[in-house]
C-alpha cells in the first residue's frame, strides 16, 4: 500500500488524507464535515479516508497516535496536520491557504 499511498498524495494537486478508525466518534462525526468541505472546494481537493486498522504501516510511517488525524498533501508533500475535530469552514480555510 505504501507505494499506492505515494501516488495517491501525488494524484491530485491538493490532497487533504483522513486517518480514521471504525470505532472513532469523533470520526464519525467528521466525515459530513469533510463532505461538506468538498462540497464547496469540488476539485480544487482530493479526500482520501485511510482506516488506521486495516492500515497500521501507513498510520505509523505518518506517526499517527490518535484518530481523526488529517494532513493536507500539496504536490505530494506533507504542508499540514492536524488531530482532532475540525467544522468545515476551518477545513475549507486550511485547503485555501495552501493552495
Amino acid at each position: 500500500m505504501k507505494t499506492n499511498f505515494n501516488s495517491l498524495v501525488k494524484s491530485h494537486p491538493l490532497v487533504m488524507v483522513d486517518f480514521f478508525a471504525e470505532w472513532c466518534g469523533p470520526c464519525k462525526m467528521l466525515a459530513p464535515n469533510l463532505k461538506a468541505m468538498k462540497d464547496q472546494l469540488g476539485e480544487a481537493v482530493k479526500v482520501v479516508k485511510i482506516d488506521v486498522d486495516k492500515n497500521p504501516g501507513i498510520a505509523s510511517q505518518f506517526q499517527v497516535r490518535g484518530v481523526p488525524t488529517l494532513l493536507l498533501f500539496k504536490d505530494g508533500h506533507q504542508v499540514w496536520r492536524q488531530s482532532g475535530l475540525l467544522q468545515p469552514q476551518q477545513l475549507v480555510e486550511v485547503v485555501n491557504a495552501n493552495r
